[in-house]
């Protein structure tokens, strides 16, 4: 049998197309239906790479006993939390006020209102190890509906009324943003930070990409040593454990326990595309070897496992293979040397922790921790190839198909820079094609972002990190080729995000667009996740974009961003890191150059730009070609003429402008501590 989810096209709700479960997509159908009935709404969300969302569908949603009471007592509705990040991001902050903590996947049972009574994550079928069992909740819950509505509706007024009020909230504070919230901040991670095998907090331990940027810049800006010593023992511990995937490249989604050896196996696309931006980073500020060789696996991973033939990425790839959990990724020493012989085979086993006894349900996940080096043999071993083909070959995992557009952009800014500071062209390549595909296949018919692409069909109104995100790499990619087409677009896209998204009233920008379908709420992300939330993104492109500009509309707006997130984040910086780094860039000192040049770019310019460490350093370049563009951009570039030969460069520095020079090594730049530039 089918049920309504055969007709979508998201990979994770086609999972569930054959349940015996009568599933509705998200839709007003659903709940028109459990209005007209009188049912309560059974809402399950969750993401098709998920290991919890599997075993939940294996033991409760394919099971007829589960299904028969489902399908008499509720309306049953799938959500795909990476295509509607705005529901997931409602009923999740339901779940963590009611129970205090949340993950997938996500049930929360509702009245047709959508005003929900009852939120929890993975449930067994029946009662286990103290955990109530899922049968036994629906069955008490339809129960409760049928005989003592009223607590249950009561519960639901009064939980919708406190997230409403939570979401609608002004900012705290409100004022500009201090270099006291970034040592706060600081400080707040040291407390954290695990000295033994680096990251922050206890088990489950997860990457964190822009904890690293942010300490990478406080450190740089504030001669502090010690940061920089948190990022190395991080990215070290995390590289050489098993969360990194030591044949075929790229990094799990995060470690189960302290020592970043037994990851939970899904590979997620925008982990490993953050990641790549903090371990160039550090590569560019410490010239480690070890760190440019993850950079290129990693980018390598993207390109050979998630590229799409028309140059977008997916989303990335199951912790299951054959439903079995990690069973892709791990190996006895008998297999090892069968694929490498006696010899190689026992070299490898050591040099990777592979043993009889296994650390991983009676098998070893390749890693080297307890080594001084990151990696034994390198990527490009003939014998690391046999492995990689032989993986393969043993069992293969599942492929999210979707692509999504701000993890799209996150993985254009982390190629493009890959290629250009390690001088790679088929990275710069593979940006630009990406950048591409979203501009024809995931842009409707009035020039809005689509959140998503599948089997050839966009949907889904774009949401805030797609516009903010987005414009970033735009921004990125401008500074990369200082093609003005790139900055012509990502000002019209900072633009929509402001129309659409900003709330002048009490600050911010929402998730949703101002024109979206409306939820119970419509909540604002201000806490760095997975990815750096919506607001910081927004944040750093208004400011990157005041700064190209001059524009006093960009410089208000960045402002007002400033100021919301300065409040926001006051009571714990370390948890808005990525705003953090934002206020970095107008608290320490800034530069502005424009570049005004005959013919091509200066080489002494480009050279500079890879080769020195210069955070809040933004460039223009205009030439005959260009400057009637660039002058609709940037209007006050009007007044730097193209000279009739050669360049001239016109720099400012926190607001002060120097005297134009002609020649590159008269430019009061300065040459900063490290080597290579700063990203953002």
């Amino acid at each position: 049998m089918s049920n309504r989810l055969k007709y979508e096209k998201s990979p994770y709700l086609l999972q569930h197309k054959e349940n015996p479960v009568n599933w509705y997509p998200w839709c007003c159908e659903a709940f028109k239906r459990a209005y007209s009935e009188d049912k309560p709404v059974f809402l399950s969300i969750g993401y098709s790479t998920c290991h919890w969302c599997h075993v939940m569908a294996h033991e409760s949603f394919e099971d007829e006993e589960v299904a028969e009471i489902l399908n008499k007592n509720y309306i049953s509705i799938k959500v795909d939390r990476e295509e509607r990040p705005d529901i997931d991001a409602v009923y999740m902050s339901v779940c963590q006020m009611m129970t205090g903590s949340g993950g997938w996947p996500l049930t929360v049972i509702m009245t047709p209102e959508q005003k929900p009574f009852f939120a929890g994550t993975y449930f067994p079928k029946r009662r286990r190890f103290g955990q109530e069992g899922f049968l036994e909740i629906l069955e008490k819950i339809a129960e409760l509906w049928e005989n003592h509505r009223e607590r249950l509706t009561d519960a639901g007024d009064e939980l919708a009324s406190a997230v409403i009020e939570e979401h609608s909230r002004n900012a705290a504070g409100g004022g500009e943003p201090a270099p006291e919230l970034l040592h706060k901040g600081f400080r707040q991670l040291v407390r954290q930070f695990d000295r033994r095998f680096g990251g922050f907090g206890q088990a489950p331990k997860f990457p964190m990409p822009h904890q690293l940027l942010f300490l990478m810049r406080y450190s740089f800006s504030e001669a502090v040593p010690e940061a920089m010593g948190m990022v190395e023992e991080t990215l070290d511990g995390m590289a050489k454990g098993g969360i990194y995937d030591h044949i075929g490249g790229g990094f799990s989604r995060y470690s189960t326990d302290e020592r970043w050896l037994i990851p939970h196996f899904e590979k997620m696309l925008y982990d490993n595309a953050l990641l790549i931006l903090a371990y160039l980073n550090a590569f560019q500020a410490t010239r480690k070897d070890a760190y440019g060789e993850i950079v290129k696996n990693t980018a390598d991973y993207i390109l050979r496992e998630l590229k799409d033939s028309q140059g977008g990425f997916f989303c990335g790839q199951d912790a299951d293979s054959d439903g079995v959990e990690g069973k892709y990724y791990a190996f006895t020493p008998e297999e090892i040397k069968d694929v490498l012989g006696e010899k190689d085979g026992a070299e490898y086993c050591a040099l990777y922790e592979i043993t009889r006894e296994g650390r991983f349900e009676g098998k070893s996940i390749p890693n080297r921790i307890g080594h001084t080096t990151i990696f034994g043999w390198k990527a490009e071993d003939e014998r690391i190839q046999r492995l990689y083909r032989y993986r393969r070959e043993r069992t293969r995992l599942h492929k999210d198909r979707k692509i999504l557009l701000s993890w799209n952009a996150w993985t254009i800014i982390a190629l493009l820079w890959a290629g250009q500071l390690l001088e790679e062209r088929k990275y710069v390549k593979a940006a630009v094609e990406a950048e591409n595909f979203l501009r024809e296949h995931m842009t409707d018919k009035n020039n809005r972002l689509c959140l998503r692409y599948c089997d050839g069909e966009a949907a889904h109104g774009g949401q805030l990190s797609d516009y903010g995100v987005y414009a970033l790499a735009l921004l990125e990619l401008y500074r990369g080729t200082f093609q003005v087409e790139y900055l012509r677009e990502a000002l019209l896209r900072a633009g929509q995000m402001q129309e659409y998204f900003e709330d002048r009233k009490n600050g911010g920008y929402y998730i949703t667009a101002s024109d979206a379908e409306p939820l119970l709420t419509r909540p604002k992300e201000v806490y760095d996740g997975a990815v750096p939330s919506g607001n910081s993104v927004a944040a750093a492109v208004l400011c990157k974009i005041a700064s190209l500009t001059g524009e006093k509309k960009w410089q208000e707006a960045a402002e007002r961003q400033l100021q919301f997130l300065s409040g926001e984040a006051e009571e714990y910086p370390a948890g808005h890191c990525f705003a953090l780094f934002t206020f970095a860039g107008v608290l320490y000192p800034h530069k502005e150059l424009v570049c005004a040049v005959k013919d091509k770019l200066p080489r002494d310019l480009t050279q500079y730009l890879k080769k020195t460490l210069v955070y809040g350093l933004n460039v223009l370049v205009k030439t005959e070609e260009n400057e009637e563009e660039l002058m609709q951009c940037a209007p006050y570039t009007r007044d730097y003429p193209v000279p009739e030969k050669g360049a001239v460069y016109y720099l400012c520095k926190d607001g002060a402008c120097m005297a134009p020079v002609t020649e590159f090594d008269r430019l009061e730049l300065g040459q900063e501590q490290g080597s290579g530039e700063g990203l953002f």
